[in-house]
């Protein structure tokens, strides 16, 4: 295994009440509190983990959902290196606020390559037992919004919770090997021309 530890920032976005403080108290300290209170501004917690032999510390961001708090949460949206999109399953509203949330985050956050840029979609609370938004509902969303990866979870029974923090570094991960294949590919020679490599004729 590496012993190179990479530093991943990750961001949790949706309403508020969605229950993303409680997926990331879970996740890093694995605890769940009935009696939470809303985020005010952001917050966010360490956990290091091992993912397919890479070292990784993980930095979780909390952010409020209230769109009173919109200024204190945008500047942390820089520097993030995945967006984990959540909304509650027992909540119509959430799940269409989602491409909101996702057109805010790319406004802020100034990131390289838009396209390219990894989110993962949380249905949480499947714990409850009205459900407003179906799980096939909510994996068009994510087919439609750049075939994000979708997990449904309970920060109360621990479901998928692990799951889909892990999916989101690897989504990193995997992002950033293909910029490193794209850089060994290319090569420059002595007299500064560009050279690319290509794997079929044009």
């Amino acid at each position: 295994m590496s012993q190179k530890n990479v530093l991943l920032k990750v961001i949790l976005l949706g309403d508020g009440g969605v229950g993303k403080s409680s997926l990331m108290n879970r996740y890093v300290a694995d605890r769940f509190d009935s009696q939470s209170f809303h985020t005010i501004g952001v917050e966010f917690l360490n956990r290091v983990l091992e993912v397919d032999e890479r070292l990784v510390t993980l930095q979780i961001w909390d952010t409020a959902g209230q769109e009173r708090f919109k200024s204190l949460r945008t500047p942390f949206y820089r520097g993030a290196d995945c967006c984990l999109l959540t909304f509650a399953v027992n909540d119509l509203q959430s799940f269409q606020n989602l491409g909101c949330w996702k057109k805010e985050f790319m406004y802020y956050s100034d990131v390289k390559d838009p396209e390219r840029f990894p989110f993962v979609v949380l249905g949480n609370k499947v714990d409850m037992e009205q459900r407003e938004v179906g799980e096939e509902e909510a994996r068009a969303w994510c087919e439609e919004n750049g075939c994000c990866p979708y997990f449904e979870t309970s920060a109360k029974d621990d479901t998928n919770v692990t799951a889909a923090f892990e999916a989101a570094v690897r989504e990193v991960l995997a992002a950033e090997d293909q910029i490193d294949h794209a850089l060994l590919s290319s090569t420059i020679d002595l007299h500064g021309n560009r050279k690319t490599s290509r794997t079929s004729c044009c």
